[in-house]
């Protein structure tokens, strides 16, 4: 589960692709969510380029059975979920120049219009339920795939998650990985002082879920903790802590690009630092 570091270097320059598009789309549009995109940068790359199986001889994912399926709880970060996709090849990268205008399949959060997008989703606090149906009808149906639910650390204030977390565990859904962008900011400011979710880990664990809590910005964690769950023998949880709005120096830890698009000077500032 060792990375070569040639490897490494690929999702590095992936990554940074992947953040430019991120402010392009959004200062292009004028409207969308920067700091958890650039928070999840790292987790949705890796997952999406290295650990997902999405395709397989050409076909297309939905004629792909035992493709992995994949929910976006925090469906307002759907700028680095449609960089990642065009990545691997669900959308030509030009159609990212659509985001959020008129008619476009890219909309502030994915729908199914867009190739690649298993479920709609935005209202927070639902992604992880969704996430135990899919898993569930997959073991009805005996098919080996896995379920991934990205979330973000503010809607675990919902009471909606951990009963998807109870429902989890009395199910044994072992195909359940859940990776938890915990990046300690929400729209209101920082999670802690909104409604604490500190000792998370040990939160979960009492739920009878498998927890692995990593570096949300190294590629070898985030890779390695996936794989390590994906043979765990019950539903993991990866809680990957990480900075929002993480390589752009002052949109880090700043609660105020939670949705706020970038004027012109800030937009050039940005993109010069990630150059």
């Amino acid at each position: 589960m060792i990375l070569k570091i040639s490897e490494i270097k690929e999702i590095e320059d992936l990554c940074l692709e992947n953040r430019q598009n991120i402010l392009k789309m959004v200062y292009s549009a004028q409207s969308g969510h920067i700091g958890g995109s650039l928070s999840a940068c790292e987790i949705m790359t890796v997952l999406f380029n290295k650990c997902m199986k999405h395709s397989i001889g050409g076909k297309l994912a939905e004629d792909y059975q035992e493709r992995d399926r994949f929910v976006l709880s925090k469906g307002h970060i759907s700028p680095i979920y449609y960089s990642v996709l065009a990545q691997v090849g669900f959308i030509e990268k030009s159609e990212l120049e659509t985001f959020r205008k008129l008619g476009t399949r890219l909309q502030g959060h994915p729908s199914l219009w867009c190739p690649g997008v298993e479920i709609a989703t935005g209202s927070l606090g639902q992604g992880l339920s969704m996430g135990c149906g899919i898993a569930m009808s997959l073991k009805l149906d005996k098919n080996p795939a896995n379920v991934f639910v990205l979330l973000g650390d503010g809607e675990l204030q919902e009471g909606n998650v951990w009963e998807a977390f109870m429902q989890a565990a009395h199910r044994n859904l072992d195909n359940l990985i859940a990776i938890i962008d915990r990046n300690r900011l929400q729209i209101d400011g920082n999670t802690e002082c909104v409604k604490s979710l500190d000792n998370l880990s040990d939160k979960i664990k009492a739920f009878n879920w498998n927890v692995i809590e990593i570096d949300g910005h190294n590629i070898q964690e985030i890779y390695s903790s996936i794989e390590e769950a994906k043979n765990a023998n019950k539903p993991t949880a990866i809680i990957a802590n990480t900075i929002k709005g993480k390589g752009v120096s002052f949109m880090e830890n700043n609660a105020g690009w939670h949705g706020k698009a970038p004027s012109q000077t800030d937009y050039k500032k940005a993109m010069l630092e990630l150059k």
